[in-house]
């Protein structure tokens, strides 16, 4: 039986704690490290820790930043008439790339899912509603939300939660358009779809009455 020293196993099971990487590439990993120079593992270490110690996430639309409010919402230059929701902070990067929307955001962090215990409660919703209610207490309603989640059984859930809850609030509620493969995420689709996706948005259907 192989022995694997202590160290070495710590760090195999670190990596293969993270989302998307299996025992096998957690191996490839730790052994890369191993055989590479002293000061590539110590750049690593220290941008992990500058990341925990240095990144949060916006006051205002929960996005991945370095201060109170990140970039984008500091933007003067984007159009705050129009509000894009998302599940994750990597589906605004992926749909910055495209540079088809010069709204502004807010991420989720989750999407709901009944199954995995995650209601709504457990996501930004209730701040996203506080922003909608403010800019209309303001007398600057939005004059669109686009949500943008997934396209999966839980993505789709969480837009028509939404959307439900939106109605009256706000002049136009749209979901992005089936560019998106079923089932696929955002940050794994390429610009072109993307931009079609966010072209051919539509107004969200109310949910069937019985």
């Amino acid at each position: 039986m192989t022995v694997v020293v202590e160290p070495v196993a710590r760090l195999i099971e670190a990596f293969a704690r993270l989302p998307g990487i299996g025992p096998k590439t957690a191996q490839r990993l730790t052994y890369h490290l191993l055989r590479s120079p002293e000061g590539e593992a110590r750049s690593l270490a220290a941008a992990l820790l500058a990341v925990k110690e240095q990144v949060g996430f916006c006051e205002t639309c929960f996005n991945i930043s370095t201060g109170p409010q990140c970039p984008i919402c500091l933007d003067s230059g984007r159009d705050e008439a129009r509000l894009c929701v998302v599940e994750d902070a990597l589906d605004v990067l992926a749909l910055e790339r495209t540079a088809a929307f010069r709204g502004r955001y807010h991420v989720l962090h989750g999407a709901i899912s009944p199954m995995d215990g995650i209601g709504p409660e457990r996501l930004r919703i209730r701040e996203l509603l506080e922003r909608v209610a403010e800019a209309d207490a303001s007398g600057h309603r939005l004059v669109e939300v686009v949500l943008a989640t997934n396209p999966t059984l839980e993505g789709e859930a969480t837009a028509l939660y939404i959307a439900e809850r939106l109605d009256g609030h706000v002049e136009a509620v749209t979901r992005i358009a089936r560019g998106i493969p079923v089932g696929g995420d955002l940050e794994y689709a390429d610009e072109v779809t993307l931009v079609r996706a966010l072209q051919g948005r539509r107004a969200v259907e109310e949910t069937p009455r019985a």
